[in-house]
């Protein structure tokens, strides 16, 4: 199973929806709220996003805001 990590924060409908879609598609997740977590905070800005939410996976190009089109793709690609 591939890895999967979705990078969130507090009261981001977008990252609701992001989290609810991978769900429905059935592929679980890690997530790293970049409110309570420093390090995922400065991860995200090390690689230049400054909103989220962000989802990282070994095989696709990491997925920025509520995209239900390539979270589709990424469900074909596991």
């Amino acid at each position: 199973m591939q890895n999967v990590t979705v990078y969130t924060k507090n009261n981001c409908i977008q990252c609701l929806m992001t989290k609810k879609t991978l769900t429905q598609y059935g592929i679980s997740y890690s997530e790293k709220n970049v409110e309570n977590d420093a390090e995922a905070l400065a991860f995200l800005k090390d690689k230049g996003y400054q909103s989220v939410p962000v989802v990282f996976s070994e095989d696709m190009e990491p997925v920025r805001g509520f995209r239900p089109d390539l979270l589709a793709k990424l469900s074909k690609a596991i």
